[in-house]
């Protein structure tokens, strides 16, 4: 398999990883929160919104990638 077909199959297992680190960070700012630590979680908040931004287009973009032709 030439390298170039193995970079679908990357950018959807760093896509996945992304998502699950952007779930683990979310439950600790909801337990940071819970503690009235509500300034760090509007921090948190406003760096996951980065993520949350850029999920359709990753998504988008992989979908084209994994198209076969």
């Amino acid at each position: 398999m030439p390298n170039s077909d193995q970079l679908p199959s990357l950018l959807l297992k760093i896509n996945q990883n992304q998502l699950a680190l952007e779930a683990a960070i979310m439950e600790l700012t909801l337990w940071v929160e819970q503690r009235d630590s509500g300034e760090v979680g509007d921090n948190v908040r406003g760096a996951l919104a980065t993520i949350s931004k850029s999920e359709e287009f990753i998504n988008m973009t992989l979908a084209v990638l994994m198209t076969p032709e």
